[in-house]
């Protein structure tokens, strides 16, 4: 039973560094780089995913990603260069192979992979599609709702043109009646009544 619980030296993390990355670039598991570092250290796979999550890890951040990246890498290779050609009467299969198996060097689970990776990117690229297309509508919905605000504001801007015209209008003819009642008054002669005509100006109402 491994009871090992002395200090890691700097031989030992490096050593549990480099295997980690391995299993990260290869494809396999943070978990089965662990057991093979137990072993070889005779410690417990308990103690090595500790030690890589609490000490290691951070000191391998960059390195980390460039193992992921290349883990990405082989992976798409190796799905687009194990995919098998297809067989038809044009394309027939060498003499060597029979029609319809696969070559030697391909795998089930290459086709499997290569087939979910497929099948995942259709999926992405249709999420993709609707979403384009529901933005897409409230692009239009916005763009109507743009232009009734707009026709909106060019109704206020001539209601109130008209208001101000009216406004001025209305001053001006107050202006008229006072200075015409002022000088009336100067000259002694009795108040008149004026009246409005249908364009605006002051008419006097005779008594």
């Amino acid at each position: 039973m491994k009871v090992r619980q002395d200090a890691w030296s700097h031989e030992d993390d490096v050593l549990l560094a480099e295997t980690v990355l391995t299993h990260i670039r290869e494809g396999s598991t943070q978990l089965r780089a662990f057991d093979e570092v137990g072993d070889e250290l005779n410690r417990t796979s308990a103690a090595c995913g500790f030690r890589w999550n609490a000490v290691v890890r951070n000191r391998y951040i960059k390195e980390i990603a460039e193992a992921k990246k290349e883990r990405k890498e082989r992976k798409r290779a190796a799905s687009f260069s194990y995919y098998p050609p297809v067989r038809t009467m044009w394309n027939p299969a060498p003499p060597s192979q029979p029609a319809g198996s696969l070559d030697s060097e391909m795998s089930l689970e290459k086709v499997i992979d290569y087939l979910q990776t497929l099948t995942h990117t259709n999926q992405e690229t249709a999420a993709l599609q609707k979403k384009i297309e529901r933005l897409q509508q409230e692009n239009e919905k916005l763009q109507e709702r743009n232009q009734e605000l707009e026709k909106e504001l060019q109704k206020m801007k001539q209601d109130s043109s008209i208001i101000e015209e009216d406004y001025q209008s209305l001053i001006q003819i107050m202006n008229r009646a006072r200075r015409m009642a002022l000088l009336e008054e100067e000259e002694g002669l009795p108040a008149s009544t004026f009246k409005m005509d249908k364009n605006g100006n002051l008419e006097r109402v005779a008594k």
